[in-house]
């Protein structure tokens, strides 16, 4: 490492921070106050950070005090699955020089069972395992961390069993009995609409529309009211010799 740029944040800006750059020969500099953009790499990884933990967050539909972890897992896909786009390595291989397995890899925020190890006392018929919520992988020991909903804690352990699939069919049939609270509710007001039409008294013709339809019959048997109507509204127009009609 030969040059660090970092902003005026207390945790870099400190003499004892200082000390370690000078007894170890690396360059450091601070960026201009209000101006992100000279820290353009550190800040898109940041914006990338919060984005995942943001979208991991609503997914799962826990609550924003899991931030953290929500992190922490963030961290470690990003470090075991990205790939950097001119090495074509992800920063795991190159810091470690070999590939890293990901088939542990789970679903942030899934339902799994960890098995109680006899830590409790427990009957013989009482159950062995305890429902939680998956946060995340341990940063010490190859484990996992999980939320207990017994004990309302967070522990690691290895025995875990998941039920990755369980939040996308629980939200396929919320949204399927929405679809078909929408639709009985659609077909009620339309059951509705055609009773209350079956129930509402005819209307009686009026004076004016049964005159018009004698004078159609009329008209059809040859008396017609509107003929007699039409000649006596018809214009009389002048005759002209045909000498007279060129001048």
């Amino acid at each position: 490492m030969v040059c660090l740029r970092f902003d005026h944040g207390k945790e870099f800006e400190n003499w004892s921070f200082i000390d370690y750059c000078n007894e170890h020969g690396v360059d450091y500099n601070f960026s201009a106050l209000r101006t992100p953009q000279q820290s353009r790499v550190v800040e898109r990884k940041n914006r990338t950070l919060e984005d995942m933990t943001r979208t991991m967050l609503i997914a799962s539909g826990l609550p924003i005090n899991f931030w953290a972890e929500a992190l922490n897992t963030t961290c470690c896909i990003i470090s075991r699955c990205m790939i950097r786009p001119i090495l074509n390595k992800t920063p795991y291989e190159l810091f470690k020089g070999r590939k890293r397995n990901i088939m542990h890899l789970r679903v942030f925020g899934c339902k799994c069972y960890v098995h109680n190890n006899g830590k409790d006392a427990m009957e013989k018929l009482d159950p062995r395992s305890d429902e939680a919520i998956f946060l995340g992988y341990s940063s010490h020991s190859q484990a996992y961390k999980v939320f207990n909903k017994r004990t309302l804690c967070v522990k690691e352990s290895v025995h875990v069993l998941f039920g990755e699939t369980n939040s996308l069919v629980e939200n396929d049939a919320q949204d399927e009995e929405y679809e078909l609270g929408l639709a009985r509710r659609y077909l009620l007001l339309t059951q509705n609409s055609m009773h209350e039409k079956r129930k509402s008294p005819e209307v009686e013709p009026s004076p004016r529309a049964s005159t018009l339809e004698a004078g159609q019959g009329l008209d059809q048997s040859g008396g017609s009211i509107a003929n007699s109507v039409w000649n006596k509204t018809s214009l009389t127009l002048p005759k002209y010799a045909p000498e007279q009609a060129w001048k």
